[in-house]
């Protein structure tokens, strides 16, 4: 039997544009979407519409009633999503849950805390780690080809972010709502990365960021200097200020973000660098040096939700879960105390 997915407030641009959950769902043969709720009908139509017509409904625990999905995608706005996990622990439903679970990392603790204590199976999506460059730096780390890391660098400059109400999202630069700009939605794919790499403990030592370019209420370029416990470096530019806008459609398939947009990833040791950058990778030695398409088969959101599903019906811990991303928006907090 396909697994019976329902899918919380897809008013939420990450369910149709960028990941494209939604999509994503739709294409798998062993899901059923069964149900969308969002407390606004026109948007709940239209994502019903572009992935099969599942029913829509108002009220996100009125869908759950009728329903009975096996698995939830939870998505909304990130001022009510500590309020919707708490609803779905209380229900006992696992469900992945997109970051940042909470405007602060306050709020993400009391999730945490609850899964540690009720062994929920509660995932959170990091796509980047299905990537190529995760991938090669994970090798190189695996067999010691780094030697002594120096640093990681990475740069997210997306779209304007008048992407957020043209995506049906405005609430995304209320910084209320959203607990920030380009470091709270943008910043935890870079700094996961940076712990992924490096280890599980971080502090950040300086943060610069502006809203110079639209001028909106949040942040529109955000710089985070890190240092790891074993000293290793890291800087993570994340931004809304890439100057063309995207296409609406389904997303770009490959390794590489959508119509051009600006990002760069790097990991640097004494013995070798490991590289990506407008979808390539390149691995560089005192000895060679290499160049690789980095496009993966699958979109990685396709991979992260898959791997996601098998590993909560195998009985297994998810891929990414709730202490990764209170780890992140620890640093995020702090990266923000830093800059005001």
């Amino acid at each position: 039997m396909p697994i019976r997915v329902c899918a919380i407030e897809v008013s939420h641009w990450h369910s149709l544009y960028d990941p494209a959950y939604l999509r994503q769902l739709a294409r798998m043969d062993e899901v059923e979407l069964v149900g969308l709720s969002d407390p606004d009908p026109r948007v709940a139509a239209h994502r019903a519409e572009e992935v099969g017509g599942p029913p829509v409904f108002g009220d996100a625990e009125q869908m759950l009633d009728q329903r009975k999905p096996d698995f939830v995608l939870a998505l909304g706005r990130h001022s009510s999503m500590a309020a919707t996990a708490h609803m779905l622990l209380d229900r006992g439903l696992p469900f992945v849950m997109e970051k940042p679970m909470g405007v602060n990392a306050g709020e993400v603790r009391t999730i945490a805390d609850r899964v540690a204590e009720t062994g929920a199976f509660v995932a959170v999506p990091m796509p980047f780690r299905y990537s190529a460059f995760h991938a090669k730096a994970r090798e190189l780390l695996d067999g010691g080809g780094f030697g002594p890391l120096s640093h990681v660098y990475v740069r997210q400059n997306r779209f304007t972010s008048q992407r957020y109400p043209d995506w049906d999202s405005p609430w995304m630069l209320d910084p209320a709502q959203a607990g920030g700009g380009s470091l709270r939605n943008l910043g935890p794919h870079g700094l996961d990365m940076f712990l992924q790499l490096t280890g599980p403990d971080a502090t950040v030592v300086a943060c610069q960021m502006s809203n110079a370019v639209h001028r909106d209420p949040v942040e529109d370029y955000v710089t985070v200097l890190l240092r790891s416990s074993d000293g290793v470096l890291g800087t993570i530019e994340v931004g809304t200020s890439y100057p063309r806008k995207p296409g609406q459609g389904a997303p770009n398939p490959r390794d590489r973000l959508p119509d051009g947009a600006d990002a760069e990833w790097a990991i640097c040791g004494r013995d070798a660098m490991v590289s990506s950058k407008d979808g390539e990778l390149r691995v560089t030695t005192a000895d060679s040096e290499e160049s690789h398409d980095s496009a993966p088969p699958v979109p990685p959101s396709y991979r992260m939700l898959q791997e996601t599903l098998r590993c909560w019906q195998a009985g297994k811990p998810p891929p990414a879960g709730v202490e990764d991303c209170w780890r992140v928006n620890k640093l995020v907090d702090e990266a923000y105390a830093l800059a005001r």
